[in-house]
């Protein structure tokens, strides 16, 4: 019998991929000068508020569906992603993964 103590994984830290991956994205275009970080705060403060998220949050789909909104909306105000392009793109993206079958990779046709 060993003497090593049990060891758990760790919670993780984002409930969803998805969720690490926008929070990544967004610290890449705040380190690479696109937005400083107080104004992303000022907007996504904003966002919350808007959303009617006033209550306390756990990190899900509800805060990052927030953070996402504000994201496209600096990107769209700012001129790098225009959100009819954004739109566009999402539509895209959803006919392609709906089409794709079950375990295949999802490719988006790029005109």
């Amino acid at each position: 019998m060993s003497d090593c103590p049990t060891v758990s994984a760790p919670d993780p830290v984002f409930l969803q991929p998805w969720h690490a991956q926008v929070f990544a994205l967004t610290v890449s275009l705040n380190e690479s000068g696109c937005f400083t970080w107080s104004d992303w705060v000022t907007r996504f403060s904003a966002v919350l508020a808007q959303h009617g998220v006033d209550r306390e949050l756990d990190g899900g789909d509800d805060y990052f569906n927030a953070w996402l909104a504000t994201l496209e909306l600096i990107l769209a105000e700012d001129g790098v992603a225009p959100a009819l392009e954004v739109n566009r793109l999402r539509d895209d993206w959803e006919r392609a993964y709906l089409e794709t079958p079950h375990g295949a990779v999802v490719r988006l046709d790029t005109p």
